[in-house]
């Protein structure tokens, strides 16, 4: 399992995030900040392709990290862990500013933080989960509650044009790439018939030049040997 996104935000409005993957999961997101109760806080933990979406809720502010859907591996341990980790950073870096902050407010400061840890526990392994778990509590009663996470279907909380939407996305991504392609073979073709008749030229050109000097090899510059030159008239 490897972490590969993660965001903090307050309700709707995201504050920091922060990844270095490609794909439209950040929509995916934006969707699913819509449909968490912010009133019910706890651990919720979703699967949507062949990602995991994990998030916390705690005082009104959300932590949400995204993973890959690894199997025969603990789905939920790291991914919680991590998210206890930055709730600690945050709440020590920024407090209560996270309740009236505007959206990316903290991207400038807390999108490394975010980085750095992301990239900590997908090396560490064992040891930056453990690393994670402690703290106040007993690392036993923090595993614990992470084993009564409920992992669902993200579909389940998606409504039918929501579904669309997202299928939309990836759509519009492979015609781009299509259209890219297109006009990518559109310039080569264009290219190789331009280098086609610059061949065509300079050939005829050698042929014409070719054409030339052996016409005033047999009859002189002047091409006084052959045809009707006036000099031989006079002879």
């Amino acid at each position: 399992m490897k972490l590969l996104y993660a965001l903090v935000a307050r309700d709707r409005t995201v504050l920091a995030e922060f990844t270095d993957q490609s794909g439209n999961f950040p929509t995916v997101t934006r969707l699913l900040l819509g449909k968490i109760n912010m009133l019910e806080e706890g651990r919720v933990s979703y699967l949507y392709d062949q990602y995991m979406f994990h998030y916390n809720v705690v005082d009104g502010i959300i932590y949400l990290c995204m993973t890959s859907a690894d199997e025969g591996s603990d789905q939920v341990r790291l991914p919680y862990a991590f998210l206890d980790d930055i709730k600690t950073q945050f709440l020590g870096t920024y407090g209560d500013r996270a309740k009236t902050a505007i959206a990316f407010e903290m991207n400038g400061g807390f999108a490394p933080v975010l980085e750095t840890r992301m990239q900590y526990y997908n090396d560490a392994g064992e040891e930056g989960l453990n690393a994670g778990l402690a703290g106040v509590q007993k690392v036993s009663d923090k595993l614990e509650k992470v084993k009564g996470v409920m992992v669902q279907n993200i579909e389940h909380i998606l409504e039918r044009g929501e579904k669309l939407e997202l299928l939309v996305d990836k759509t519009d991504q492979l015609q781009s790439q299509a259209f890219q392609f297109q006009k990518t073979s559109q310039q080569l073709q264009r290219a190789m018939w331009l280098k086609k008749v610059k061949i065509y030229a300079v050939v005829a050109f050698v042929v014409i030049l070719l054409a030339y000097v052996l016409s005033v090899v047999i009859c002189g510059f002047t091409y006084e040997k052959c045809g009707n030159h006036p000099d031989k008239k006079h002879h």
